[in-house]
């Protein structure tokens, strides 16, 4: 006879532990709420079943006891979206509120926020107009699609185009002819890229003027007018700030003195902290929509593809193996064309955690930022340049694709992975830095000895790069006595990596600022400004021969069925890569401005030396700079007498941005 007696806590099963113990009373609330009997899909009780020990099930006592709490939770369910937007009113007005205060009590200093609220309500107001307005526009605009109209609109849009370019050339470069250069420069590079275009009869020129002339209003907001230059520079300004906040925990895991003297607990850090802080702006989606408006207005002007100008797209925020796992799904489908936009915007933007690590050498923050937003639509219409769609794409609907928001279940976890994630970034570029360096310093060493013996003194790779790619520093726009400095860095670029070409372009910088002389012997020390910034913009992608395996190793593990597919265009999209960087200096070079006060050099050299002229050179040179004021004041040594000789006028019209040299 079995034994029916209950056997307490026996009768738990390890399924019920696996599972999680029942909660019985939210059980009961549910039923109640759902205006059943508790006990009417109860099971039989079994052997030793606690609840068969707790007597009569629950009555209609239970349910007038509990009918408060259901009401409360039915009335919280109902008015769910107005308690939302309860809520989100009050934040706003007491957001108002703070914004208005800060703005009487200092509106200087709230500036800046003032300025991102007025940014937010622009795209606020412009997602509702076109949420509410949006038919009915389409349906006043739908007439104006007639193909002839359009035609005509095009045409007149190009003539448009074509006598302000025109215009633009005859009255800007008339004060600088330095100008035409760099635009000769774009014409040569155009020019042989379509000389070895895949499909000459296929090229989309539509794309390519599109996105060239994209890139070329980019630059003029940023270059040109005075509220885009602004924005940047304060842009860059506060990721400068923002990336400062490194050394709190650098010095906490190092210590003080290896961050201010030791170069790899200095810069790789700053690789870590930024990392971590673009994963979470993509755990709360706001890269994602930032991605998304970049692509919709390229995809609109330049007729391509949502994968592919997704891809871009994400390249100006994230490397060249980040950024197509936006488009990850799509990719064993797409074409070669396609795959080859991916590529290229790969290799002719640079990632956003090394942007962090470039600006800590001192390389011009703004000029980094407008480098790679640039290079976006210049990698999209070089690549249907030089390899054109000549297959039928499947992702030419109005649906477009859908971006993933990561695996990361919440805030902290996503910035854990971010942080993560850079180690492997980090000791890569450690890695390459010991291995590059070190191979640099072996070729040049071989070099040497192989150049003594034909009587040939310092051949190096330097050397050889200078000679090379001369040529090409002067297209960019670069005075021909700075084009051996700047060959050489872009040799270091090609051949080994950007890491390196910047950690090179600093020191020329930091020995301009310094003060030190033009020229030690036969080796030029330091570069002018104009030089700097063309080089900054030349510099900016992954366009490099070790750059191939990363790219191959990327793409292959995302689709392996592809990987003769991407072995067969990658050193394709590697040159066009290279030349949209190239480019980019171009168009740098057309719209580059010298910004600050005027020095009239006639005025300054007949200026003779006094008590004041710490003064003068102050007031002269309008920098904080005591090197630049001891160059000043020995170029003043030089001119005390009343007439000065034309080489001490054309030192001071070089070395200044902007000078009066009648």
């Amino acid at each position: 006879m079995e034994d029916d007696t209950p056997r307490g806590r026996e009768s738990i099963s390890l399924a019920s532990v696996a599972n999680g113990l029942d909660n019985k009373g939210a059980e009961l609330l549910e039923s109640l709420e759902e205006g059943r009997d508790p006990g009417s899909n109860a099971s039989p009780p079994e052997v030793g079943d606690s609840w068969s020990k707790a007597g009569p099930e629950p009555s209609s006592g239970w349910r007038r006891r509990l009918q408060p709490a259901l009401r409360v939770r039915q009335f919280c369910r109902e008015h769910a979206q107005l308690f939302r937007w309860i809520c989100i009113g009050l934040l706003c007005t007491a957001y108002t509120a703070f914004l208005l205060t800060a703005c009487i009590l200092n509106f200087q200093r709230a500036l800046a926020l003032f300025v991102l609220t007025c940014v937010v309500l622009v795209f606020l107001a412009h997602s509702l107009l076109k949420r509410l307005l949006g038919p009915k526009l389409l349906r006043c605009v739908k007439p104006l699609g007639h193909p002839c109209l359009k035609l005509w609109f095009k045409r007149g849009l190009a003539l448009a185009a074509f006598l302000g370019l025109v215009l633009w050339l005859a009255l800007d470069t008339s004060r600088r002819p330095e100008q035409l250069v760099s635009f000769g420069g774009i014409c040569v590079f155009v020019g042989l890229l379509f000389a070895f275009s895949k499909h000459h009869r296929a090229v989309s020129w539509r794309a390519v003027f599109w996105g060239l002339g994209l890139q070329f209003v980019l630059g003029l907001i940023v270059i040109r007018t005075e509220p885009g230059f602004i924005a940047f520079q304060w842009l860059g300004d506060q990721i400068q700030v923002f990336l400062s906040y490194t050394e709190s925990g650098s010095s906490f895991v190092f210590g003080e003195a290896l961050i201010k003297d030791v170069f790899a607990f200095q810069v790789l850090p700053i690789i870590v902290f930024f990392s971590c802080a673009m994963s979470v702006l993509y755990y709360v989606g706001l890269m994602q929509w930032v991605i998304m408006k970049i692509s919709w207005l390229m995809q609109i002007t330049m007729g391509t593809t949502a994968t592919e100008t997704l891809s871009v797209a994400g390249n100006i925020f994230v490397s060249q193996t980040e950024a197509p796992l936006l488009i990850r799904p799509y990719l064993a489908d797409m074409t070669l064309s396609e795959i080859h936009v991916v590529m290229t915007g790969g290799y002719a933007t640079i990632a956003g955690s090394l942007l962090g690590a470039y600006i800590s050498f001192g390389i011009d923050a703004a000029s980094l930022i407008a480098a790679s937003v640039m290079a976006a639509p210049c990698a999209l219409a070089l690549s249907k340049l030089v390899y054109p769609e000549v297959e039928e794409s499947k992702f030419r609907s109005k649906e477009g694709v859908k971006l993933t928001y990561g695996d990361a279940q919440n805030l902290l976890e996503a910035a854990s992975s971010g942080a993560a994630l850079s180690v492997k970034v980090v000791t890569n570029i450690a890695a390459n830095l010991i291995a590059f360096l070190a191979v640099l310093d072996f070729i040049n060493a071989a070099l040497s000895w192989l150049g003594n013996m034909v009587n040939i003194q310092g051949l190096s790779f330097q050397l050889i790069c200078s000679y090379i790619l001369r040529p090409v520093a002067f297209l960019m726009g670069v005075a021909w006595e700075d084009c051996s400095v700047v060959a050489e860095l872009l040799g270091m670029k090609l051949f080994l990596n950007e890491f390196v070409a910047y950690q090179g372009l600093s020191e020329y910088k930091q020995r301009r600022l310094a003060g030190t002389e033009e020229w030690v012997g036969s080796k030029k020390q330091w570069i002018s400004v104009r030089a700097e910034i063309l080089t900054t913009y030349a510099l900016c992608g992954f366009a490099n021969f070790s750059s191939i395996g990363i790219m191959l190793g990327g793409l292959t593990s995302m689709a392996p069925q592809r990987k003769s597919d991407f072995s067969q265009i990658v050193l394709r999209a590697l040159c066009t890569g290279a030349c949209v960087s190239l480019v980019n200096a171009c168009v740098a070079g057309i719209l580059y401005m010298p910004r600050g006060p005027a020095v009239d050099c006639v005025s300054l050299l007949n200026t003779t030396l006094n008590s004041s002229s710490f003064e003068v050179c102050s007031a002269f040179s309008g920098q904080q700079s005591p090197g630049l004021e001891r160059r000043l004041q020995i170029l003043l040594l030089f001119s005390t007498s009343p007439e000065f000789s034309l080489e001490a006028l054309d030192n001071c019209c070089r070395f200044y941005n902007h000078t009066i040299c009648a």
